[in-house]
């Protein structure tokens, strides 16, 4: 008994451990994503805007996520695969190009690092099964999405709406919740943020967030069921209030100057993904007090 105990903690030990080298792997492509896909819908708009005005706009340079090749963004000179290899290239090199020596950004390390770290999580928690290998892709399109919000106060359609649907397809196999809940969910996710949108503009004439953070929240209504949005709310409400106030008194930052609610949407989105029934639990726990 304990040599088959010790056989199935060994083999999901391994697999932690080849999902972390997955994420590191997966986390350097989420760079290329988060640096290049605001640049192209940066250029699908101007594209857009000269047909619209009939007027010669300045295009930037087509790019996508497989080309051109990496480059360095002082000396541009082409990243090699040497180079690129993730966590380790960033410390061998000391967090320096090796052609011109300028520092390279600690975003790319960090990412990867993150990545992989999460990816263990996931299966740590879910193993080997269905649920793992969607909470992955879900994981990983949260952060893509959380540092390009951090970055360009933006969540792009192209990583909210694929995640949309794939939550609903899930949802008709009952990988995290049913049909039912995850089409409400993703309804009332909208709904909520819309409506909290709506009525502080005509109270105070300004908008408070932005389309993309509607369509995030409906996209954690469909992956985790409309019983987990109000945990969801609450927990990136606090979490987003308690940093803007820690940054206001630490660095000064001016009050006025908008802060992305995207990440604190995917972080408590991820939490409640994995463990959603024991934060329910706590906060209807905590509210009978």
């Amino acid at each position: 008994m304990d040599d088959v105990v010790g056989l199935v903690t060994a083999q999901s030990g391994l697999l932690i451990v080849v999902a972390v080298l997955l994420g590191l792997i997966i986390g350097s492509f989420l760079n290329v994503v988060i640096h290049r896909l605001p640049l192209m819908m940066e250029r699908e708009d101007r594209l857009a805007c000269s047909e619209l005005l009939n007027q010669p706009v300045e295009i930037p340079p087509a790019v996508n996520l497989l080309m051109p090749p990496s480059r360095c963004p002082q000396c541009k000179h082409r990243i090699r695969a040497t180079e690129n290899i993730p966590l380790l290239s960033y410390l061998l090199q000391k967090g320096r190009c090796k052609h011109c020596d300028q520092p390279i950004s600690a975003q790319y390390p960090l990412v990867e690092a993150i990545a992989g770290l999460l990816a263990g999580v996931v299966v740590w928690q879910f193993g080997y099964s269905p649920q793992a290998l969607a909470a992955l892709v879900f994981t990983w399109a949260l952060l893509a999405l959380s540092v390009i919000d951090l970055r360009h106060m933006l969540l792009p359609d192209r990583i909210t709406l694929p995640l949309l649907w794939l939550g609903l397809l899930l949802a008709l196999f009952d990988v995290f919740v049913d049909l039912r809940s995850a089409v409400i969910g993703a309804i009332a996710g909208y709904l909520v943020l819309w409506t909290v949108y709506q009525g502080f503009k005509l109270l105070t004439g300004k908008e408070g967030m932005g389309y993309g953070d509607f369509k995030l929240l409906a996209v954690l209504g469909a992956w985790l069921g409309w019983q987990q949005l109000l945990v969801v709310v609450l927990l990136s409400s606090l979490v987003g209030a308690l940093v803007g106030i820690a940054l206001i008194i630490l660095r000064g930052r001016d009050h006025r100057v908008p802060l992305p609610f995207g990440p604190f949407l995917a972080a408590a989105g991820w939490l409640a993904l994995l463990w959603g029934d024991t934060l329910v639990n706590y906060y209807f726990g905590l509210a009978s007090i």
